[in-house]
């Protein structure tokens, strides 16, 4: 393995724990392709960034299809070694305010459930093939939220989060026979430019090691997820939060 080149898809790879899990892997000699809504980022300042994105949004799950077949065109041996779903929306209410069950419309939780949850599913069913021929790994990124009421993260991105930890479970059991690892990490508060204005209270009150986590960290943890020294560990879903969760 170390001696071929090792191709992973990351979707939401616009920022933060997007942009450090790219340039770690690069680091390591992978390629990857990135997905986000948004077209190519200048900000994006890595080799063959610009070559390597595609654009899409992951809310149109009838436009799934031609994702993966523009990323089959461009896997040279037809196997896909990592996939990431990274991507994830929260949508807020006026000045920040955080959407609880009587505040989200059907519109919010329809677009919620189809990023965050319904097309990571989708992805790993269309790459399939792929991942098996590479015996590969698929990384969920889900949230501390999903395994606790959150005072930033809405209900409907909470909920999400807590069906991608089941959906990985369900994910490990059925791929694994076919080798096919499935795992997901939970970061806490990340120290990113979406971070809500009072994270701080957050830190001094609630996270033993008192500060906030690096994307770097959270990279690292992923890209455990996807090499040879995690061969073993399968269904679990790490927590990256400083001891928040405890």
């Amino acid at each position: 393995m170390s001696e071929r080149k090792r191709f992973m898809l990351l979707t939401g790879a616009s920022r933060g724990i997007g942009h450090a899990t790219v340039k770690l892997f690069q680091e390591h000699g992978w390629k990857i392709f990135t997905v986000s809504r948004q077209p190519f980022s200048p900000e994006c300042m890595w080799p063959d960034a610009k070559d390597s994105h595609i654009q899409a949004d992951l809310s149109d799950l009838g436009g799934l299809e031609q994702l993966v077949e523009t990323l089959r065109q461009r896997l040279p041996q037809g196997e896909l070694h990592a996939l990431v779903n990274n991507a994830g929306i929260s949508p807020k209410g006026e000045g920040g305010k955080r959407l609880g069950v009587l505040d989200t419309d059907e519109y919010t939780w329809v677009n919620v459930l189809r990023v965050n949850l319904v097309s990571t599913a989708l992805l790993s069913r269309y790459l399939f093939p792929e991942l098996k021929k590479a015996r590969g790994s698929i990384v969920n990124v889900t949230s501390i939220a999903g395994s606790r009421v959150h005072p930033f993260a809405g209900v409907a991105y909470a909920a999400s989060k807590a069906g991608l930890a089941a959906l990985t479970r369900e994910q490990a059991h059925e791929f694994a026979p076919q080798g096919v690892r499935v795992n997901a990490i939970a970061p806490g508060e990340i120290d990113t430019s979406i971070l809500s204005p009072d994270t701080n209270k957050i830190v001094e009150n609630q996270i033993p090691m008192h500060r906030l986590g690096t994307p770097h960290e959270v990279a690292q943890a992923i890209y455990y997820l996807c090499s040879e020294q995690s061969s073993y560990i399968n269904g679990s879903e790490i927590h990256i939060n400083g001891g928040q969760h405890v």
